[in-house]
């Protein structure tokens, strides 16, 4: 298998690996939808990646051969290039604007330090992010229109939905990392890029690998890494839609149900079960999608360092 189909593959396979992980409370998942999207929008958007994931290997294979700078790699129109296909193939809504904001990045670094053995992979990240243009972040807002996504709230700020924004952005130079730094206070996908992928490389896949070298079971692994992520950080999707301490009481929950074995024991498996149900009483307000979206970036890195087998 050559380098490129590799990294694609890590990466369609962390989107299928999470979205069918189950229950993942509150989240689709395989043997739960929600009004308008369903799980197989889920799978349909995870094929649909495959052109944009393999552009962005291409463009990450450039630039470990010096033949386009980082600033070129294009990353906010990669994400834009990746919500149109989806947009093509399922009509659940928006399945992967948050996924996309992380695996992008990712795909590139991959391909660019798999010659040095992934060693430098998170600093090849932190180069490949803190190298964005203003031109990505027109690109990126662009994508964010095309998405829709729910909760998605105002910032004083380049406000997404403000068109002077835009104008802004060009006229102060503001790349997309500095955009992400505005929001990074009240949305985990920024804050992960300010971070440099912090939750991902620090939390999300360490304990998936683990869990996966103990256990051996990718549904415990891919569940019990997405209690241990909601645990540690309040969803900010939450917040945004149901304000911060209703955030912080559901990653009080999902503590409990971590503390008390999760899908290891009985009294686990009930509490998981009920905590799925609760959260889906108020439509999709209480819907850990930040998380979600975390925990795919956790299982692709993990995917791509090789150090688990399904």
């Amino acid at each position: 298998m050559g380098l490129i189909d590799f990294i694609v593959r890590c990466a369609q396979l962390a989107l299928l690996l999470e979205v069918s992980g189950y229950p993942k409370p509150g989240n689709v998942h395989r043997i739960s939808d929600f009004k308008d999207t369903r799980y197989e929008h889920f799978l349909a958007s995870a094929v649909a990646i495959e052109p944009c994931l393999r552009r962005a290997a291409y463009r990450g294979l450039k630039a470990s051969r010096n033949l386009i700078g980082l600033d070129d790699l294009r990353l906010g129109y990669l994400i834009k290039y990746g919500v149109k296909e989806v947009s093509k193939w399922q009509s659940g809504g928006n399945t992967c604007l948050g996924i996309l904001t992380l695996i992008i990045p990712l795909t590139c670094a991959a391909v660019i330090s798999f010659r040095e053995g992934l060693a430098n992979f998170r600093s090849y990240v932190e180069k490949i992010v803190k190298s964005t243009t203003p031109r990505d972040s027109i690109d990126f807002y662009d994508a964010i229109s095309i998405a829709n996504p729910g909760g998605l709230g105002s910032s004083p700020r380049l406000d997404v939905k403000d068109l002077k924004s835009r104008d802004q952005i060009v006229r102060e130079n503001i790349g997309l990392f500095e955009v992400f730094k505005i929001s990074a206070s009240y949305d985990l996908i920024s804050r992960e890029w300010v971070t440099v992928f912090e939750i991902s490389f620090e939390v999300g896949s360490p304990y998936f690998t683990k869990l996966m070298n103990e256990l051996g079971d990718v549904n415990v692994a891919t569940v019990h890494t997405f209690l241990k992520i909601l645990s540690t950080y309040p969803d900010t999707l939450i917040a945004r839609k149901a304000g911060l301490d209703r955030a912080r009481e559901v990653s009080d929950r999902a503590r409990e149900v971590l503390n008390a074995g999760g899908l290891l024991t009985e009294d686990g498996k009930r509490m998981i079960w009920s905590l799925d149900r609760e959260l889906r009483n108020e439509g999709n307000k209480l819907n850990p999608g930040s998380t979600a979206d975390l925990v795919a970036s956790s299982i692709m890195i993990s995917l791509l360092i090789g150090k688990i087998k399904l």
